[in-house]
């Protein structure tokens, strides 16, 4: 399985990717800036989503649609 991001580089497991849309992340006050660096990604069974965590938020599921390999 090859998950891609945004403009079609492969990621694997460890990478750090850049958001490229500000996130409301649902169930807290937390917004995720553009441009937020996310590292050490974690990939799931499904290539449209990684597990990552950002700021206070662990376990953190977002789709690479908004991801940049950074």
């Amino acid at each position: 399985m090859e998950v891609k991001d945004c403009n079609g580089a492969i990621l694997s497991e460890g990478d750090s990717v850049k958001v490229v849309k500000d996130l409301k992340v649902k169930g807290t006050s937390v917004t995720i800036k553009r441009g937020t660096i996310v590292k050490n990604i974690h990939l799931t069974d499904d290539e449209d989503h990684i597990e990552c965590r950002v700021e206070k938020v662990t376990g953190l599921v977002l789709k690479t649609c908004f991801l940049q390999k950074a």
